[in-house]
């Protein structure tokens, strides 16, 4: 059997096919997908965002769905409902069947999520906890593996809702889409002068290189990844730190933390590690906590940032030995 590492891996490669640079946010989506963490892309528009996600799906051999976010999108729109289906036939019988909506698949793209009203983005935290949707009192489970990746704009935009606590808080990572830098820049005009079509993936060489039994194997070995306790005590710390913070009123949660533990051995597993250090809990620190800090309205006055309170966090709290 192939090895679960070197087919995961080879994503990142495939997904270069199509996407130039963004290796540290495409790094995120993998590691993210090895523990089945939702992320929430967020970048102006035109950084490839949507294309990003779009390519590591053709790279995956599972079920893909895309749905636009609209202020007219309602919740409905997403997880499916109960219609009336008239019988046909000598053995159908006329009543009332569940049909889903596209949250049923393996990985969804929620694109520009935080243009669509606070009823409609409610309608995912269940699929995003519990990966199961609950229509008239019915539970439907989700297939799996079942991600969300989201992208966002940034909310000062105009058109635009602020994503709830509750709902950032069920997302393991919040990933910043950078503009390119100079060269990138310059190879993306190269590509398109010789005729990339980013909306034919297939032109462009992507094919799928990894699959579900893939997904399973290398999840299993990264669960099987060890975290020391003395780690734990460090994430433990760092937490704590941010709650303390006088620049914060909401501070990282236990669930933020256990789930930086999962992001942790991720990264540690793509490293090649079998064990967890602190280096990696520094590396997964800020993409998983920056969405679950929220500063206070003087701070933020002053030019205060998540990142900067992370920055801080993690240059005063002592780094176990």
């Amino acid at each position: 059997m192939p090895d679960p590492r070197d087919a995961v891996l080879a994503v990142r490669d495939e997904v270069a096919k199509a996407v130039v640079g963004q290796e540290g946010v495409l790094s995120g989506l993998v590691a993210a997908l090895l523990v089945r963490g939702h992320v929430l892309l967020e970048g102006v528009p035109g950084v490839a965002k949507t294309l990003l996600v779009k390519t590591l799906a053709a790279t995956l051999d599972v079920q893909f769905t895309r749905v636009q976010f609209t202020p007219d999108l309602m919740p409905s729109d997403v997880l499916g409902q109960t219609i009336f289906e008239q019988g046909t036939g000598r053995t159908a019988k006329a009543g009332f069947r569940f049909r889903p909506g596209p949250v049923f698949t393996n990985l969804l793209l929620a694109d520009e999520v935080n243009r669509t009203p606070p009823k409609t983005q409610a309608a995912l935290l269940e699929a995003m906890e519990e990966r199961q949707v609950s229509v008239e009192g019915t539970a439907h489970p989700l297939p799996d593996p079942f991600v969300v990746v989201a992208t966002q704009n940034p909310v000062e935009y105009e058109g635009t809702y602020p994503l709830p606590e509750a709902q950032l808080d069920r997302f393991l990572f919040k990933l910043v889409v950078p503009y390119p830098t100079a060269a990138e820049e310059e190879e993306i005009l190269a590509r398109h002068d010789q005729g990339l079509d980013p909306h034919d993936l297939g032109s462009a060489g992507v094919t799928a290189v990894a699959g579900p039994a893939d997904l399973v194997a290398a999840r299993a070995e990264v669960d099987a990844v060890r975290c020391d306790r003395t780690v734990l005590g460090y994430i433990v710390a760092l937490a704590r730190a941010t709650r303390e913070s006088p620049s914060v009123t909401l501070g990282v949660s236990p669930r933020g933390a256990s789930m930086l533990v999962h992001a942790a051995k991720a990264w540690a597993w793509m490293s090649g590690r079998e064990f967890v250090t602190p280096d990696e809990v520094k590396a997964m620190a800020k993409p998983a906590w920056r969405h679950r800090i929220e500063l206070r309205p003087e701070a933020e006055l002053e030019g205060g940032t998540a990142d900067g309170v992370l920055d801080s966090v993690l240059a005063t709290v002592p780094v176990p030995r």
